[in-house]
């Protein structure tokens, strides 16, 4: 336990160092090659910019509407317009990346996977490569042995992680987005306000009672895919991790130890940029 820890407490200030970067307010331009990993997210699409030594140097966020769906694009044009717009305010930065690898969702095979690599190749970086998201945070998180639960606006993805290596993937359809229905029915607003009261800490508290159930539909998500391989931690990643309790929840209802990391909506993005740099990725 002191060990998972003192790992979570290095990969927090990792993460705290990426969030910093988000500003390229004064950073500093490497001299040496540049490291770019894209998550393109249903809520949100993320771009990290790490050098040589690992340490997040710039990047990007992107917020608005929905581009994925159910782990599918289904908003390509507007995937690479907003990727095309992250490039050239890095660039202008000084950030001259020109290559970069990117997530796709697990589960997802075939040409689902190829279309993640063809909006950075429309905005024309070179796609060294790809990665499941799961498996791009355990990077991060520097996971051993676990489960890395990546729960975004779509779905909750989940990788199983023995002595380093990935020894299952699955995904469901719930995640962020469920949740927003949820708090819209109840209060009778659109679904962009309901993201806006669920991304507000004063308000918070007081829906929490009410979206209770969409966690705890997550962990018997959580619990149904372990069933044939049982762990001992969880690791919370993803925009809707954010949430206050979230973990709570999870770990109340699958009786496992649950890690959320800091601001778990950068862990997988700046994961893709460090599995570049690791070489862990597979071909595009």
């Amino acid at each position: 336990m002191q060990k998972t820890v003192k790992t979570i407490a290095s990969a927090n200030q990792l993460i705290a160092s990426f969030e910093q970067a988000l500003h390229l307010n004064g950073n500093r331009i490497p001299k040496g090659p540049l490291y770019a990993g894209v998550d393109l997210g249903t809520a949100n699409i993320v771009t990290a910019v790490v050098d040589k030594n690992g340490s997040p140097v710039a990047g990007a966020l992107t917020g608005g509407r929905s581009i994925i769906r159910d782990g599918l694009i289904v908003d390509y044009i507007r995937a690479i317009d907003i990727l095309k717009r992250q490039i050239n305010v890095l660039r202008n930065a000084g950030y001259l990346v020109q290559e970069a690898a990117v997530a796709y969702p697990p589960g997802t095979g075939g040409r689902n996977i190829k279309a993640f690599g063809n909006v950075l190749a429309a905005v024309g970086l070179k796609v060294v490569g790809l990665i499941d998201e799961p498996t791009a945070a355990s990077i991060v998180l520097n996971v051993q042995n676990g489960a890395v639960v990546d729960i975004g606006g779509g779905t909750t993805g989940i990788s199983v992680i023995k002595n380093g290596s990935v020894i299952y993937t699955a995904d469901e359809p719930t995640g962020g987005t469920h949740v927003d229905l949820t708090i819209a029915g109840h209060y009778k607003v659109q679904d962009h306000q309901a993201e806006q009261m669920k991304l507000d800490p004063e308000r918070q508290a007081e829906i929490f009672p009410l979206i209770r159930p969409v966690f705890q539909k997550m962990a018997s998500i959580v619990n149904m895919h372990l069933r044939e391989n049982p762990v001992e931690n969880l690791y919370l990643v993803g925009g809707t991790s954010c949430f206050p309790g979230i973990e709570t929840v999870i770990q109340d209802d699958t009786g496992l130890s649950v890690v959320r990391p800091y601001n778990p909506l950068l862990v997988t993005p700046l994961g893709i940029a460090l599995g570049l740099l690791k070489n862990k990725l597979i071909e595009f």
